[in-house]
């Protein structure tokens, strides 16, 4: 899990840049929207679907207004709201690494175009449904900042909770749980006033491909940050794993 969690941190540092903080709003909306819509509610006590959708955006800082707004268009409570539908497309990128997209688009034929130019561009290729998505499983996790906290301490609070494993990941905890114990988890180490950053329910690797090389870490690299910055995608899942030594000699 180490290189997808690194794979993470790189992301997060290059969403404080401001456009792709404004991306990524987009992107938490699109998905609120469509929640909305599916549960034919505005109310995320009502859908735990809807409810995860919110969580995100909250834990990402987007305001209050923009949120409970996106709520209401999705349910037809307000105009102006675009119909999604969910796409999941399946490849490999340079070194064999196995790539999971997973995408809300009102242009199927678009999206599967951008997305296939995406892995073409690194000398990666598509591949077929289900070729990919069997390497990954999904589970749900809570992620609790580190400092000043213990193993002690997540496990007192969340093994009444459905919380299965606990995983040290630099500067914090992963707290792993079956993805319908999620809200549950959570809300049960926020009570105990541990450090909540975020929690969701990621595809997880049954296995990660190790890259040594720099040009391809670089090219990797490069097909993701191509995926991220298209609008209609929503998450990304790989199972590569670059060395440290290999992601200090690129930031050089």
């Amino acid at each position: 899990m180490s290189g997808h969690s690194k794979w993470s941190t790189i992301k997060h540092k290059k969403a404080a840049n401001d456009a792709k903080r404004g991306k990524q709003f987009a992107k938490l909306i699109r998905a609120i929207e469509t929640a909305a819509r599916g549960a034919g509610t505005s109310d995320p006590t009502m859908s735990p679907s809807l409810a995860l959708a919110v969580q995100k955006a909250k834990d990402a800082s987007v305001p209050k207004d923009n949120i409970e707004r996106a709520c209401k268009r999705g349910a037809g409570e307000m105009d102006g709201a675009t119909t999604y539908e969910t796409a999941q497309y399946e490849g490999y990128g340079p070194g064999g690494v196995a790539v999971l997209v997973d995408c809300l688009t009102d242009n199927r034929n678009r999206t599967a175009s951008d997305v296939r130019q995406a892995f073409t561009k690194v000398g990666g290729n598509l591949a077929e449904p289900g070729s990919v998505a069997f390497q990954f499983s999904r589970r749900g996790q809570v992620l609790v900042g580190a400092d000043g906290v213990s193993e002690d301490d997540l496990m007192l609070a969340g093994l009444d909770h459905g919380l299965e494993d606990v995983e040290l990941d630099g500067d914090r905890y992963v707290a792993w749980c079956d993805p319908t114990e999620v809200a549950d988890l959570r809300k049960a180490l926020e009570e105990a006033e541990l450090p909540v950053l975020e929690a969701g329910s990621p595809m997880v690797p049954a296995s990660t491909v190790p890259v040594t090389e720099p040009k391809d870490a670089k090219a990797i690299l490069k097909l993701l940050d191509l995926l991220e910055d298209n609008d209609d995608v929503q998450e990304i899942w790989d199972n590569v794993r670059i060395d440290d030594a290999v992601l200090a000699e690129l930031d050089t």
